[in-house]
């Protein structure tokens, strides 16, 4: 049927416009946009557990860090006043009134358990995020280089197979031994072989990987190895890394405790620390407090961190995106 356009009353130009054509308009993808951090922590805040046990971290952390800011503690509080030693909290409250800080008693000198052990914390947890920092970062570099240059692994297994066999615990007893009991002597006991296990670990996952098409594509290409390895491998891999990082901050605290319990640990008054000084007032009736306090806030911490970090390591895995 045809139409007689002229009844419309409108001019050519009206009806008709060009189409203006780009070529780039082809490169352009018909798809909702995808952020990945935004789906990782849009799946891991969907588990209200989640919610829960990371409000719990926040609560650790504000006490570890902004707690000791607005208190001064003092290890020798009373040292000369023998009614003010070993004190219960109904002892400590009586005594000084309803503080928070009396909320867990007194220890051996006098000093107030609440604090000693959030400043204890706050020592634990730098010392396990510094070390997993360090550990991680030389670790998976290492690793993704070490998985993808066969010449490198190579080397790198007779590396593993001769230190990673020297028993952890032996070895940084033995450096702690050599040097002052330090913070920082702590740090470079944790790190100076720590991170082989980790390399070891990511090196095996990388290898997986290595030889998918996108990979050798990159290589025929001639992309260096360390490039194919952070920008093609690495990426890949977040969700691992992060799984990985949620086992070594807990097990540092724990390396902490364990070696200032037996007497081997660091100086500064951590929460291992703490546990070793006052093991003695463990079965003594009415001074628990002084050594379960930190016993139990270790504990949390350790769980609470590993929680957190399995529950992210799950989020950043892009199957769970769906």
């Amino acid at each position: 049927m045809n139409y007689d356009l002229s009844t419309l009353g409108l001019s050519e130009e009206e009806l008709f416009s060009r189409v203006e054509h780009d070529d780039s308009d082809s490169e352009k993808i018909a798809a909702p946009r995808y952020s990945y951090w935004q789906s990782v922590f849009r799946v891991f805040f969907k588990n209200k557990v989640n919610i829960f046990v990371l409000s719990v971290l926040a609560v650790l952390v504000l006490f570890a860090y902004i707690y000791p800011m607005f208190t001064t503690y003092d290890k020798f509080h009373a040292l000369l006043d023998p009614t003010a030693k070993h004190l219960t909290p109904a002892q400590a409250i009586e005594k000084y009134g309803f503080q928070l800080k009396w909320i867990l008693g007194a220890g051996n000198a006098g000093q107030s358990t609440f604090d000693a052990v959030w400043n204890g914390a706050r020592i634990s947890i730098t010392l396990a995020a510094v070390c997993a920092a360090i550990n991680m970062t030389v670790g998976v570099v290492i690793g993704a280089i070490w998985g993808f240059s066969k010449k490198v692994d190579a080397f790198m297994i007779q590396v593993y197979n001769i230190i990673g066999n020297i028993p952890y615990i032996l070895f940084i007893s033995v450096m702690i031994m050599l040097f002052a009991p330090s913070f920082w002597t702590m740090v470079l006991a944790l790190t100076a072989t720590g991170w082989l296990a980790i390399a070891y670990f990511i090196r095996t996952q990388v290898i997986i990987i290595r030889d998918r098409e996108y990979n050798l594509a990159s290589k025929c290409l001639g992309t260096s190895t360390f490039k194919i390895a952070m920008k093609n491998i690495l990426p890949f891999m977040t969700s691992v890394i992060v799984t990985q990082l949620a086992t070594e901050i807990p097990s540092y605290i724990s390396y902490e405790v364990f070696l200032s319990y037996i007497g081997m640990g660091i100086s500064d008054m951590s929460l291992g620390r703490l546990i070793f000084e006052s093991e003695g007032a463990m079965l003594t009736p009415g001074w628990g407090f002084e050594f379960w306090s930190p016993v139990v806030v270790a504990s949390i911490i350790t769980v609470v961190l590993y929680v957190v970090g399995q529950s992210l390591g799950d989020a950043s895995d892009p199957r769970t995106h769906m």
